[in-house]
């Protein structure tokens, strides 16, 4: 049985467990989530937090590194990251300004006590790009200061490159720790159907219908910004910048979309993401195959979106106004932090710890939204590979003049 189902399987049995403890044995429920609910679903959520400060620097090296010869980076690499970088920003803009407007954690009637939560003052704005660069890279690590975390490791993976050959040991050895971290995410993915059981059980427990109720409005959320994003920026993309229909573009890239979301891995889908860009979508190979595997690494806009949705709606179910710094701290959060976002399956909760914690959330409200999750990851994924596709397909428009031969993406639809 494949994991996505398993969790799937996990979630309705936890809503079933969690309704039915909740009307009709509450008394029971006490000691069942004391004992076992919480429990298990905390040494879940202990796990994901365990691997935070290793993946971001693993994963932001070797993304930085995978570069390549900045020589060779050229005027396709520029276009490539600063679309990226760009869609990423308005994806969780998107985001975070539709939850905003619907509010998915006001009305779930959560309660939060035995969750100690103090909202601590934000830094301004100013203090907090002064503090990107780390005094010591350690000690960073140590308090889990992931904005530091991060410049420390784009200035690791930007010195691999520039030293080359010198540095391939090194190159190896971060290459194997990421292996590792992924075997590890791997890992503690496998025991995700109980911690999705333990947590919605104990939530749906706890909160009774309010609480379900407020979890599908955040899914509602979240698969509508997805499909704004996909059609809006995307969409946009196509038609404004390469001149093509965006149903031409959707239908030509609708195999590897289908793929993308039973696998819920942009690494595993990249084969035929790339084969169905070059035979659909006709996007040259040389493009093709630069664009689409910094993409597999760097754009991740789905992930950047539930992390927008995410932060604003636990945010809103702890009763904190997030202020214009905080909003804008999470931005730059979010963006950073999917540069360096592995694609496969999970990675994305882990992430969202990293956001939470630079505007001082608590990481415990993960609880929250892990049940419905995993559905949204497949979908995540989709979007994720879609850009990429879109980028490359922009990328090879423009880039027509330049190449050997013409390009055929502006093709008839």
């Amino acid at each position: 049985m494949k994991l996505s189902v398993k969790i799937i399987i996990g979630l309705v049995l936890g809503v079933i467990v969690g309704l039915i403890l909740n009307l009709a044995f509450p008394s029971a429920f006490d000691g069942i989530d004391k004992y076992f609910l919480t429990p298990v679903g905390q040494i879940f959520l202990k796990l994901i937090k365990m691997l935070v400060v290793p993946i971001v620097f693993f994963s932001i090296v070797l993304g930085t590194a995978g570069l390549g010869d900045p020589k060779k980076l050229g005027r396709i690499g520029a276009k490539t990251i600063i679309y990226f970088l760009a869609t990423t920003t308005i994806a969780i803009i998107i985001a975070m300004s539709v939850s905003l407007i619907v509010k998915p954690g006001a009305g779930g009637g959560f309660q939060t006590q035995g969750l100690e939560f103090k909202a601590e003052k934000a830094p301004p704005v100013t203090e907090t790009l002064m503090g990107i660069i780390p005094e010591n890279p350690v000690a960073a690590m140590t308090d889990g200061n992931m904005l530091q975390i991060i410049a420390f490791s784009v200035f690791v993976g930007f010195a691999l490159t520039m030293l080359g050959s010198k540095t391939k040991g090194i190159l190896n050895l971060i290459e194997q720790g990421n292996e590792i971290m992924m075997y590890l995410v791997n890992l503690v993915m496998k025991v995700a159907p109980y911690g999705a059981f333990a947590l919605i059980a104990s939530a749906v427990g706890n909160y009774g219908l309010g609480a379900l109720k407020a979890m599908a409005l955040y899914m509602i959320v979240v698969v509508a910004v997805l499909l704004i994003h996909s059609i809006i920026t995307y969409g946009g993309t196509v038609a404004l910048v390469a001149k093509k229909s965006p149903i031409w573009f959707f239908k030509g890239f609708a195999p590897a979309m289908a793929l993308g979301f039973s696998t819920s891995s942009s690494n595993a889908t990249l084969p035929i993401s790339m084969k169905t860009a070059q035979e659909n979508l006709d996007v040259p190979e040389p493009i093709s195959g630069f664009v689409q595997p910094l993409g597999a690494t760097i754009n991740m806009d789905g992930t950047a979106i539930m992390q927008g949705v995410a932060t604003i709606f636990i945010a809103q179910v702890f009763n904190h106004s997030l202020t214009i710094g905080e909003m804008l701290t999470v931005i730059l959060t979010a963006v950073l932090a999917s540069v360096g976002t592995a694609g496969v399956p999970g990675v994305g909760l882990i992430m969202l710890a990293m956001v939470l914690q630079s505007v001082g959330l608590p990481v415990e409200g993960i609880a929250l939204i892990l049940g419905v999750d995993r559905l949204l990851d497949m979908l995540r994924t989709s979007v994720n590979i879609t850009g990429d596709a879109a980028c490359a397909v922009m990328v090879a428009k423009t880039e027509e003049k330049h190449m050997d031969r013409p390009s055929s993406v502006s093709a008839s639809v």
